[in-house]
């Protein structure tokens, strides 16, 4: 049965302790040096808010870069956009179109090392937040990691989030039967992701034992 687990630790520290290639793959979502965390909207039920911690003043050092690729064969960078003088070129890129026009940006980017065609998700962001609790201020939905998993892992992969934020790639992992491992180092949002994905767990599992009804098929002669 695949594990999803969740570490609150700072990701350089984890990384340290992995052999080369632990991971066939890697979806991150690290700071794009933009200010994003000081966004004002209530975190959900938890009541916290989205105020200013400092982790998106600056993306991540080089150091950051050479653990990842170490550690992983292959990598998809959300923000690859900013960050591109950590990375090689790339054919793949891979763009989430929000679909309507807003204050913010029409669409994220994300850079891989796939040698393969460039693609687009499409969700608007209405879509992507209803019946979902909005517990990090760049919170991606679960259906675009789905989407990321089913088009870029294979069965028995094993997936790295160094970034876990809102927990949205880790009930991806869970929901498709991956195995996975994700970092966060900020205790509020570790604390949040986790009471989400035992939420959505038990939820599943509820379901799952829930009785079936049979149906009856009547053959007309």
């Amino acid at each position: 049965m695949a594990k999803q687990i969740a570490y609150n630790i700072d990701c350089m520290e984890y990384m340290k302790t992995l052999p080369d290639k632990a991971f066939d793959l890697a979806i991150v979502d690290p700071p794009y040096g933009i200010g994003m965390d000081g966004q004002k909207e209530s975190i959900s039920t938890n009541r916290l808010h989205h105020d200013f911690k400092g982790w998106d003043t600056a993306i991540p050092d080089k150091e950051y870069f050479i653990e990842l690729f170490r550690v992983s064969k292959n990598q998809i960078i959300w923000g690859g956009n900013y960050m591109v003088e950590n990375l090689k070129n790339s054919r793949c890129w891979l763009i989430w179109d929000k679909i309507q026009e807003f204050s913010g940006a029409d669409f994220e980017m994300a850079w891989t090392s796939f040698n393969k065609p460039a693609k687009a998700f499409r969700m608007s962001r209405v879509e992507a937040y209803t019946n979902q609790d909005k517990i990090h201020p760049t919170q991606k939905p679960v259906k675009l990691y789905e989407w990321l998993l089913t088009h870029y892992a294979k069965p028995g992969d094993k997936i790295l989030d160094t970034h876990l934020g809102s927990g949205s790639s880790r009930i991806a992992a869970y929901n498709l039967g991956f195995d996975f491992v994700g970092c966060e180092i900020d205790p509020d949002y570790f604390k949040a992701q986790e009471e989400r994905f035992q939420k959505h767990t038990a939820q599943v599992r509820l379901f799952d034992l829930a009785p079936k009804q049979e149906t009856e098929q009547l053959q007309i002669i």
